[in-house]
């Protein structure tokens, strides 16, 4: 006949320790890093499943984008050659202050285009359709 095994956590229970060696080990939180997040830092293995269950998974370790030292490059919005002239045909001069033109598609508009930067490709085709494009660094986001 056989016979169901305890569990070890149940055999610990009412002993002072619990298996957790040293009596002085489970007196406060310093074992367990801490209450709360307390301990949770980059060597804080103890609690990691914790914060990536807590978290998500997001974005608690690693680097912060504030302990990066020097400016920090806006980021421009992008749009496509071939976008331009779908959607701003029949205009004579386009704003678009803030964007960043790449050279996806065929272009076949004839207009002034502002616009933060382009890539060399979409400067190429702006060119090529009778267009002219006027560079200029701003991060204020315009469109028509």
């Amino acid at each position: 006949m056989k016979f169901k095994k305890r569990k070890k956590s149940s055999r610990h229970a009412g002993r002072q320790t619990a298996g957790r060696g040293a009596k002085e080990r489970t007196r406060g939180s310093g074992n367990r890093g801490g209450k709360g997040m307390a301990g949770t830092g980059k060597r804080g293995d103890q609690k990691k499943t914790f914060v990536i269950k807590l978290t998500k998974g997001n974005n608690y370790f690693g680097k912060d984008r504030t302990l990066r030292r020097g400016p920090t490059a806006q980021k421009a919005e992008v749009i496509n050659v071939a976008d331009l002239s779908r959607l701003y045909a029949g205009q004579k001069e386009i704003k678009l202050l803030g964007y960043k033109i790449i050279g996806e598609g065929e272009c076949t508009l004839k207009a002034t285009i502002h616009a933060r930067s382009a890539s060399a490709s979409a400067r190429e085709k702006i060119e090529k359709a009778g267009s002219t494009l006027i560079l200029s660094k701003t991060d204020a986001v315009q469109t028509k």
